[in-house]
């Protein structure tokens, strides 16, 4: 679409369509992807990164699985390490009770987030591979988007 700038030139503007809120919020292990979910129905989707052992659940803190099972997206901190962080609820009310039985410290501080503020060029590559302590990684770009839909107090389905 060719618009008119302020210095009288035509130029070419891009508008964004704004990103609808999210109801929930789906992680999919196995395919590597977040959904955005509204009116049960998938609007939005993501490629992630996870814990360095996706596999299985989160037992303890420093295992670096990403959870699993259904929690609630609580906050986000735009100060964050990495390029803006929106924390998940885990670990939830089952998770800390396997980890007493089991004697182990559950963990905690898991995040849906963007790269590395320091290394955020590296995005292309590093989101080839699951690089984060347990947390839900994404590019910076695509957090951008997930920081719009989501707003405190989403539910979160983190499935295997």
């Amino acid at each position: 679409m060719a618009a008119v700038d302020s210095a009288g030139e035509n130029a070419v503007r891009v508008v964004k369509k704004p990103i609808l809120k999210a109801q929930k919020v789906l992680i999919d292990k196995s395919e590597r992807t977040l959904y955005l979910i509204r009116n049960g129905k998938v609007y939005r989707h993501y490629h992630i990164a996870l814990g360095r052992h996706p596999e299985g659940p989160k037992i303890k803190e420093h295992d670096g699985r990403t959870p699993e099972g259904n929690y609630t997206l609580d906050y986000k901190n735009a100060q964050s390490h990495y390029y803006r962080a929106i924390h998940v609820s885990y670990p939830g009310p089952k998770d800390r009770a396997r980890a007493k039985k089991l004697g182990v410290n559950p963990g905690g501080a898991i995040m849906i987030h963007g790269q590395p503020n320091w290394w955020g060029w590296l995005s292309p590559i590093r989101q080839r591979f699951d690089w984060t302590a347990g947390c839900i990684a994404v590019s910076n770009g695509d957090m951008d988007e997930i920081w719009q839909a989501v707003a405190p107090g989403t539910p979160i389905e983190i499935r295997p």
